[in-house]
């Protein structure tokens, strides 16, 4: 597994708006953590899966997400996404596990 940090100036060449892979990796992934009831509350009705916790897939793929992936996307919900999307970065094990599994490159 290829190792990014902070320091690595590698970690700045990932875009996540050209990308998308950690949005459609997995629909166990976007699961709701650390969020109270607000927070949950401003994410709109039609993205969230109440009774699994997490947000709502078609597929593999959250379904806020909208675009193509390795081309241009965006998240429909970027300034209320859960806490688990916020902690995934350009670089980190998550982010690089979800484009291998696309067969994006990881350096």
């Amino acid at each position: 597994m290829i190792e990014q940090t902070k320091e690595d100036p590698g970690a700045a060449s990932f875009d996540c708006q050209s990308c998308g892979a950690c949005c459609a990796y997995s629909r166990d992934w976007p699961r709701f953590s650390l969020e109270d009831d607000a927070a949950l509350a401003r994410i709109p009705a039609r993205f969230v899966d109440d009774e699994a916790g997490r947000m709502r897939c078609d597929g593999d793929r959250c379904s806020a997400l909208s675009g193509k992936l390795g081309d241009r996307v965006a998240c429909g919900i970027y300034d209320v996404r859960p806490i688990v999307c916020r902690d995934c970065q350009p670089g980190d094990e998550e982010c690089l596990i979800a484009r291998a599994y696309h067969r994006f490159p990881v350096t």
